[in-house]
């Protein structure tokens, strides 16, 4: 059953998916942690696989940069595919000193100015909220693993190249609200999950410093993000 993104077939998808937004990265993930894992989707070189981790059934799939594609792609999987988890696996920009490059944040709830819940599922709200029992087991997970983990808020926005004259604008709605950092999807994964019924949650790394500029290479945003990848996969054991 194949939908205008996806050519997989129904049983093709694991019930839980790892969502990074590179679909290099989630070629990464599934070469490099999953046992013989099967690559399901390549419309639009958005790489979906689903393979096995200690036994149990794993997908892993991008979901491309916005707001807008994670929703469509999160959409097909849990409307049309029996997808129940989506777990996000990214990258984000850190909005203050204390947090470092590299770092874990697991996001308590997303902020964003998009008006993309208003129109998915008619919600005004600016904030969307994962699901807490899965907050729960990664944080879980985390501590067993004795990887430090940041919780907090972090903001979803639609734009990554802010003019100049905006990021006065940006660092204090990041300061009011009290958001650790930014990302693109995080919004979007929430309000589809709540709109259908389904469990979303979203762990990112952090790939550069809004204030001190300190950032990462490409190269090292595909292979070095490797302990957000260990918690969620030692979640889904749980």
């Amino acid at each position: 059953m194949a939908t205008p993104h996806l050519q997989a077939e129904m049983g093709d998808v694991a019930k839980i998916v790892l969502m990074p937004g590179d679909p290099l990265r989630a070629k990464f993930i599934a070469e490099t942690f999953l046992e013989d894992p099967v690559q399901f989707n390549a419309v639009r070189n958005m790489f979906g696989y689903t393979g096995t981790y200690n036994g149990k059934k794993i997908s892993v799939m991008g979901s491309g940069m916005g707001i807008p594609s994670i929703g469509i792609y999160a959409h097909e999987l849990f409307a049309f595919y029996g997808v129940e988890t989506i777990i996000r696996i990214g990258s984000a920009g850190a909005f203050t000193e204390e947090i470092n490059v590299y770092d874990t944040i697991l996001a308590t709830s997303a902020y964003s100015d998009s008006s993309f819940a208003k129109c998915k599922l008619n919600d005004d709200s600016s904030v969307q909220y994962p699901d807490p029992e899965l907050n729960e087991k990664l944080k879980e997970a985390a501590d067993k693993l004795g990887i430090k983990l940041i919780e907090g808020p972090i903001w979803s926005s639609d734009v990554f190249y802010y003019d100049e004259s905006v990021m006065p604008y940006v660092l204090k709605t990041a300061a009011d609200n009290h958001l650790l950092a930014a990302e693109m999807e995080s919004f979007g994964l929430f309000a589809t999950a709540k709109a259908l019924g389904k469990k979303a949650a979203c762990l990112v790394t952090v790939s550069d410093n809004l204030v001190t500029h300190v950032e990462t290479t490409s190269q090292e945003r595909q292979t070095r993000l490797v302990d957000m990848i260990k918690i969620a996969l030692e979640a889904i054991e749980e």
